[in-house]
């Protein structure tokens, strides 16, 4: 069985040389990258699974990278950094991270955090009962789950994979609402202590790019809900 690669995008060689270590001694296979430019070229080399990216970079900003990546590919990726401000850890989540770790951080935790990001994927990607549809839809706007691939009127809407992720929560049970604490369970797999407004950015960017704005209807003082009329 092939490992999990994992890229690491670290500046500080003793931090990056511990992840490493750690990471190999747990079963992952890892490369390390001491800048942005280096790690960019890496993705297409080594073809990780999962990125785990520094914020502060000497050519490049985490932030820059962690969007460039989730633009062009569909991987994980867990961002470390000494900032630890709450504003700080929603603006890394809303570029596409799918996890947030402050320096100084125990490995343990790292591991833990992989892992926990790994699995849901691979539960994610669990072939859907032969009961549920492989193609979910409203109106105009259909939802590919095996390719993860969604369209509006026949065309194709580029979605980043949480945009996907939070469209398929909602449109899975039309007419629920989701309070924020929800969707935030559902699509980034944990209950996040503080601001939602990571939840609002991606509704909002989801309205815009399907055209929407009807459909996705906000419950005021709750959450979200993906209307059930058809009219």
């Amino acid at each position: 069985m092939d490992k999990t690669k994992i890229l690491i995008i670290e500046d500080e060689e003793a931090i990056a040389d511990l992840l490493a270590y750690g990471l190999g001694r747990e079963g992952f296979e890892t490369r390390i990258a001491g800048t942005g430019a280096d790690g960019l070229r890496e993705m297409d080399r080594f073809m990780p699974d999962l990125l785990v990216l520094d914020w502060m970079l000497p050519d490049k900003s985490g932030l820059d990278i962690c969007k460039q990546v989730t633009a062009q590919y569909n991987i994980p990726i867990l961002m470390l950094t000494a900032r630890s401000d709450i504003t700080d850890k929603i603006l890394g989540l809303e570029v596409g991270a799918d996890d947030y770790i402050t320096k100084p951080f125990d490995l343990r935790e790292v591991v833990v955090r992989i892992r926990t990001i790994l699995r849901r994927i691979a539960q994610a990607q669990v072939p859907v009962k032969e009961a549920e549809p492989p193609v979910i839809g409203f109106r105009d706007i259909a939802i590919s789950r095996a390719e993860r691939l969604v369209t509006k009127n026949g065309e194709s809407v580029d979605l980043t994979p949480k945009e996907f992720d939070l469209l398929l929560a909602l449109l899975g049970v039309r007419g629920k609402i989701f309070t924020r604490a929800e969707l935030l369970e559902s699509v980034w797999g944990y209950d996040f202590p503080g601001d939602m407004r990571t939840v609002d950015t991606h509704i909002q960017r989801l309205r815009k790019k399907l055209d929407a704005s009807e459909l996705i209807t906000t419950v005021f003082g709750i959450g979200y809900k993906f209307e059930k009329r058809t009219d």
